[in-house]
């Protein structure tokens, strides 16, 4: 039986919280340790299951590790075990967890052969992994299809350097073709690459470790082979998800609240979006105060029409942070549309919202009308699952702000995502327990 959060919500919170490392760019960067033979050091490490995961089921393929501390970790992939990789628990472990993929472009890169499982994970819609496999055998990889096992086995004596387009610009995607090329021969080109921070910072510890490439922060990159990297140190952002779900929060629950460290150069137009809710926020140095606000009131356009919120590749609007801009938009002065273009099930848990009082019309599986309360009544509180991280930590902002008693269940979804989010919400004020 999995545990609950119990909450009881409508109190004002107010104090300083500080994000955790940024849980997407955790996967990439501790799969890059696979690179290289000496010792590298990764600090900000989010304490969150799907990390612990990744970085146990590493010592479970003979990475040595030293846990500093349960932020800082030293890995040194020195003795990589390739048999425990045709095991049958090595299979059900990257079974249940969707980033054990980000394994095989390193694999394949300094080794010439890796194993991909059929992705597990959240329930947000297909996950195709079409990117990285049309991206490896464009390094030329050979793929098969383990029909028995649910595999694919990868393999090459030496990846060459190539040209690509990819047909979406895929974060992990991008990061696992990108890892691969960093090491074969000639020069890698990848136009129409993701241009995310955590992609930004995965390239930034590559050319530290002597990867040689260029155009970072743009979706060309181009990469010049090299034969050997070494080690490095490498510190992890704040997690981007997590600052846009503290805004949310303190808004809806007209706090006061300052996010220490955010990292405000590295979160593009997120800011700007929830001030287009009408949240107001100070940038003091890298922190960000939010005032404690009566209410807050949703732009329009310059011309008058309803704003619309929709996701896009970066540098546009992250598609994980729609649920909070929902959520937030329900007590809001106004009116606003939500389309969520990237996945198509990531609106379904606004029957949840609807339940709880909130103005919602969801027009179909990618789009949603919220039309805002602006207090005249408060939500009120249910009982309810949660379906995906996202959603999970927008369904508990809802809760928050809430007139009584709400229970979330499923809430592992949540700490896949967050971590020690009751405790953290407890200091500010917040009455959470986990039942």
């Amino acid at each position: 039986m999995s545990s609950a959060f119990e909450v009881r919500g409508g109190q004002r919170l107010s104090g300083e919280i500080i994000p955790q490392g940024a849980k997407n760019e955790a996967l990439q960067i501790i799969s890059a340790v696979l690179l290289t033979p000496e010792k590298v050091v990764i600090h900000n490490i989010p304490d969150i299951l799907d990390v612990n995961l990744m970085i146990e089921l590493l010592g479970d393929m003979g990475v040595k590790l030293n846990r500093i501390s349960r932020s800082v970790c030293e890995f040194q992939a020195d003795e990589v075990d390739f048999e425990y990789m045709h095991s049958p628990e090595f299979k059900k472990k990257t079974g249940k967890l969707r980033g054990s993929v980000m394994f095989a472009g390193p694999l394949l890169a300094r080794f010439g052969k890796a194993f991909i499982p059929k992705p597990g994970g959240d329930k947000i819609g297909r996950r195709r992994l079409d990117t990285h496999i049309i991206g490896f055998e464009k390094l030329g990889a050979k793929f098969v299809y383990e029909t028995g096992d649910n595999y694919f086995r990868l393999e090459s004596e030496q990846l060459k350097g190539a040209y690509m387009l990819l047909d979406e610009p895929s974060v992990t995607g991008t990061a696992n073709i990108v890892m691969a090329a960093v090491m074969a021969k000639g020069t890698t080109t990848i136009y129409n690459a993701a241009c995310e921070p955590y992609l930004q910072q995965l390239c930034k510890m590559l050319n530290g470790m002597g990867a040689k490439i260029s155009g970072v922060g743009s979706n060309l990159l181009t990469i010049e082979g090299v034969t050997y990297l070494g080690g490095c140190e490498h510190t992890m952002l704040p997690d981007m998800i997590e600052i846009g779900s503290f805004i949310g929060l303190a808004a809806m629950t007209q706090s006061e609240i300052t996010i220490k460290n955010a990292g405000i150069q590295h979160l593009g137009i997120i800011p700007e979006k929830f001030q287009q809710l009408g949240i107001q926020m100070e940038f003091r140095g890298d922190d960000i105060y939010i005032p404690s606000q009566e209410q807050y009131e949703i732009q329009t356009f310059i011309d008058g029409s309803i704003l619309t919120i929709s996701d896009h590749p970066w540098p546009g609007f992250t598609p994980d942070l729609l649920s909070i801009v929902l959520v937030v938009a329900t007590q809001a002065k106004g009116s606003v549309l939500v389309h969520q273009k990237m996945f198509e099930s990531r609106l379904f848990f606004v029957d949840k919202l609807i339940d709880m009082g909130a103005q919602i019309i969801l027009c179909d599986p990618h789009r949603a009308a919220v039309i805002g309360l602006n207090r005249t009544h408060e939500l009120r509180g249910i009982t309810m699952t949660s379906p995906d991280i996202r959603a999970g930590v927008s369904l508990l902002i809802a809760a928050l702000s809430a007139e009584g008693k709400s229970t979330i269940h499923n809430i592992d979804q949540i700490d896949r995502g967050y971590q020690y989010i009751d405790e953290r919400l407890r200091n500010l004020g917040a009455d959470i327990k986990r039942v």
